[in-house]
């Protein structure tokens, strides 16, 4: 559409201010006419104690130098109500993105087609100015206390512009509870970056302000019932592929004597700071197989640091790997952390992965391994973490098995799968069917390498200079939480509604609405993808989870 179809469109409107509830599973364009009705009334469904969602917008053929949108509590007769300060609302902003086309690999901007998506939802802000001819998206989020009686609640959305638009909305809660997540079963594994927030907002790494920074992140992230902690115990263990470098949060000392010294003061205070933020059933330390054979230390003899370089698998490597490998292991389980802990790779050779499998369980043969890879039945008895790429499945024996193991099983995307995926520029949907399919595929969980390992502006720019654009972050400086991070959510929610509900049904020996469930279920697989929509398979399962 040229600018001249556009703006004949704007100029249009039957009216020249356009207010009310629009679809959620939609990101609008901000300089085209939404080919939609807003809606003036809107209401939700939702189970005691869960997070939902909708949207609104507000698109006007004149400019407004205010918006703004408060909303009230949502009443269920005289006494019971859904406090206001239960409903946050946040106007949604907009980044350039790209386009998939092939995927992985180093790229140029110039070579793709790049446009502005809807995506950051800005809850610090209180009104924003609406130019003419511009669309402004509004995210109204939820959070249904557990303690809420079933029933309608019924409130307000007001909306002022050039006057103010009353719009209603309702949630019906219905008597059914969901834990809060930290009693998910659902095994979310986003990597945090702690770098990348020091130096967002520009405060020193690992200083005080840069803690106090990293709790709302992280903070966020346990609300979203994410398990696992991202721990660097070498430098750069994915060999500076991120705008921001990692740290190792232990420091390797050779002494003069040629003794080894281990630092672990940096780590100890790190991960306690995690747990304290509500992440803390497992430690994944990144590791023993980077994506560089390049361990830096400081070596005393010469005053510096310098690097061991030596090959997987070799004596010289399983020296220099045994001595640490010894140390930590007895400093966790002083800690009392050594049961949670995992050494964990990422995407790498077959062999290495068995060298490293060998010398662990020399050490200690109840060292946990976590794997995000292919899938190889040499050394999956081996793997109590096993993520698989989405293109594979766990043979249907071997993941029966490991669940009566208490072994973890999941899947992950990246850069390599055009659908389903997290990019800016996927659509919505595509996050909440993640949890579908985790549930129909008898999975555990589903793993993203970047929680926010934010490009040079992720405010404004979501593109990288290697793979598609949003590929290395979920949610933005601020924090902001963001579209593809509330679906995210969503998804996760729906799965231990899936879950909860297999568990009554079989229970109750309900088995007709068990079958209707799995048969549900049966349609998530990523081939649907191809001549389906996500959004149009979640919204016609969704009614089997909220009767």
């Amino acid at each position: 559409m040229d600018a001249t179809e556009k703006t004949a469109q704007w100029q249009a409107l039957e009216s020249p201010v356009q207010v009310g509830f629009v679809n959620s599973n939609v990101r609008y364009s901000q300089e085209r006419v939404p080919q939609t009705l807003p809606q003036s009334s809107y209401t939700l469904a939702a189970w005691k104690g869960e997070k939902v969602h909708t949207q609104l917008a507000v698109w006007s053929n004149k400019d407004i130098a205010t918006v703004t949108v408060t909303v009230s509590d949502l009443k269920s007769g005289n006494k019971q109500m859904i406090p206001k300060g239960n409903i946050t609302t946040g106007f949604v902003g907009y980044v350039m993105t790209d386009e998939y086309k092939d995927g992985c690999g180093y790229r140029k901007p110039q070579d793709f087609d790049s446009s502005l998506v809807a995506d950051p939802i800005n809850t610090l802000v209180q009104s924003v100015v609406l130019n003419k001819n511009t669309v402004q998206p509004v995210w109204i989020g939820v959070q249904v206390p557990a303690t809420t009686p079933a029933g309608v609640y019924d409130g307000t959305v007001t909306v002022k512009a050039d006057k103010n638009y009353v719009l209603n909305l309702s949630v019906k809660v219905l008597d059914k509870v969901l834990p809060p997540p930290a009693q998910w079963a659902f095994n979310l594994d986003l990597w945090q970056h702690p770098a990348a927030i020091a130096r967002v907002h520009h405060v020193p790494l690992w200083s005080d302000a840069h803690f106090a920074l990293m709790k709302k992140y992280y903070t966020l992230l346990a609300s979203a019932g994410q398990k696992n902690i991202t721990a660097s115990i070498v430098n750069e263990p994915w060999g500076h592929q991120t705008y921001d470098d990692f740290p190792s949060l232990i420091q390797w000392i050779k002494k003069k004597d040629g003794s080894w010294q281990y630092d672990y003061s940096l780590f100890d205070k790190y991960i306690a700071f995690v747990m304290s933020c509500g992440i803390n059933q497992r430690i994944n330390c990144y590791s023993m197989v980077p994506w560089k054979i390049a361990f830096r230390y400081y070596d005393e003899s010469i005053g510096k640091d310098t690097v061991f370089t030596g090959d997987i698998g070799t004596p010289a490597y399983n020296e220099f790997w045994k001595m640490m490998l010894t140390d930590f292991t007895k400093h966790l389980k002083e800690k009392g952390w050594f049961g949670k802990t995992a050494i964990a790779m990422d995407e790498r050779p077959m062999p290495a992965m068995q060298s490293v499998i060998q010398l662990l369980k020399k050490i200690d043969k109840d060292w946990k391994i976590a794997l995000a890879g292919d899938y190889h039945p040499e050394i999956e008895s081996d793997v109590y973490d096993y993520c698989i790429a989405s293109r594979l499945q766990f043979p249907a024996n071997t993941l029966q098995l490991r669940q009566q193991q208490g072994k973890l099983s999941a899947w992950y995307t990246c850069c390599t799968e055009k659908y389903p995926n997290g990019f800016t520029f996927s659509p919505a949907a595509e996050h909440v069917w993640i949890g579908w399919y985790t549930a129909a595929k008898n999975m555990d969980g589903y793993l993203r390498w970047a929680y926010n390992s934010w490009t040079k502006d992720p405010l404004h720019d979501s593109r990288f200079t290697a793979w598609p654009a949003g590929d290395t972050y979920q949610v933005y400086p601020g924090p902001m939480t963001s579209i593809r991070f509330e679906k995210l959510i969503e998804g996760v929610q729906d799965f231990e509604k899936i879950r909860m509900l297999k568990e009554r049904y079989k229970k109750e020996g309900n088995g007709a609405k068990l079958k209707e469930l799995e048969e549900a279920l049966a349609a998530f697989d990523i081939e649907v993808l191809q001549h389906r929509t996500a959004e149009e398979m979640v919204l016609k399962a969704k009614d089997l989870l909220n009767r």
